[in-house]
């Protein structure tokens, strides 16, 4: 079983002392994004956790508590764009994410550091220019602590049209996505790093590019040594090549101010959620209530232990 942490929200950055506490209690209850009421029990047993894929734009608050995750295996999907505060408002600066993506490859291996540059927005202040200057500064600060970097263009969400509308947000043009492509995949492998697209639909293999696999079984089966017997996650878009998970997030609950993120689009709601964070809770951000109905996932592992190196 893989263990995704999270594509709602932002736990190594805020939750951690919550995933910590979980991972000691061995269990987390996760809500139904549909049906709220519904909870499911999810075992986080090493016996049946084959790995850990943490989403994060700024892991800093976890680095010193890795400590508490000696019997799992994990790595870490980190974004790292350099957009203002006028998209990015609450986050740290870039040169104190960049030291702490060099902190963290550095206690786990850049193998476990994946440099995630998305979304691409273009727009008057964030040009095509801009953005090859931009990866290139970061390339070069980054390609001795990572081993890949994915890219992706923003996605116009209807739930969160308005708000980028406001912000002068659209897709890049056919032509932009390949001029950026072009320049992107130049300075990727002149720095050594393998490039791909995550849930992309078009095909830029002409410019070195491959669709990816952000929870990757084939990165999965070599970490662990074993090979893992997980089919593709067929919960997510049809362009995402991600094998199956189960996430343990709780959407409009992330704090980093982002303002095309697709996982928060009522700030009233992510508040009140945050308002509500229990790091004693098996819940992330919420309680059970007597309208809440538990139910105990089947777990177990997808390792072949058989074929371990």
């Amino acid at each position: 079983m893989i263990i995704s942490a999270s594509r709602r929200t932002d736990i190594p950055a805020f939750f951690s002392d919550w995933f910590i506490n979980r991972l000691n209690e061995q269990y987390a209850f996760v809500r139904n994004p549909v049906n709220i009421h519904q909870i499911s029990k999810i075992s986080l047993s090493p016996d049946v956790v084959d790995c850990i894929v943490f989403w994060s734009k700024n892991p800093g608050p976890m680095i010193d508590k890795l400590n508490a995750l000696e019997s799992y295996m994990y790595y870490f999907q980190f974004t790292l764009n350099a957009y203002g505060k006028d998209l990015e408002t609450d986050l740290p600066d870039v040169e104190t994410r960049i030291h702490t993506f060099q902190a963290l490859s550095r206690r786990i291996g850049k193998m476990r550091v994946i440099w995630r540059y998305d979304p691409i927005i273009v727009n008057d202040r964030y040009s095509v220019d801009w953005h090859i200057k931009r990866f290139r500064y970061l390339a070069e600060r980054l390609c001795p602590y990572t081993e890949k970097v994915t890219i992706s263009f923003v996605d116009l969400y209807a739930k969160i049209s308005r708000t980028l509308k406001d912000n002068n947000i659209y897709e890049p043009s056919r032509i932009q996505k390949d001029v950026l492509a072009e320049n992107l995949s130049e300075i990727a492998h002149r720095h050594g790093l393998i490039i791909d697209t995550c849930a992309e639909d078009i095909d830029l293999s002409s410019y070195g590019i491959e669709h990816g696999r952000c929870i990757d079984d084939r990165l999965i089966s070599k970490l662990l040594g074993c090979p893992v017997d997980t089919a593709k996650d067929k919960n997510q878009r049809p362009n995402c090549g991600c094998i199956a998970s189960i996430d343990l997030g709780f959407y409009n609950t992330c704090q980093n101010g982002c303002v095309y993120c697709y996982a928060n689009h009522n700030s009233g709601i992510r508040k009140r959620n945050f308002q509500s964070y229990d790091p004693l809770s098996p819940l992330l951000c919420s309680h059970v209530t007597e309208l809440d109905k538990i139910t105990e996932r089947k777990m177990k592992s997808q390792n072949n232990k058989l074929f371990c190196i």
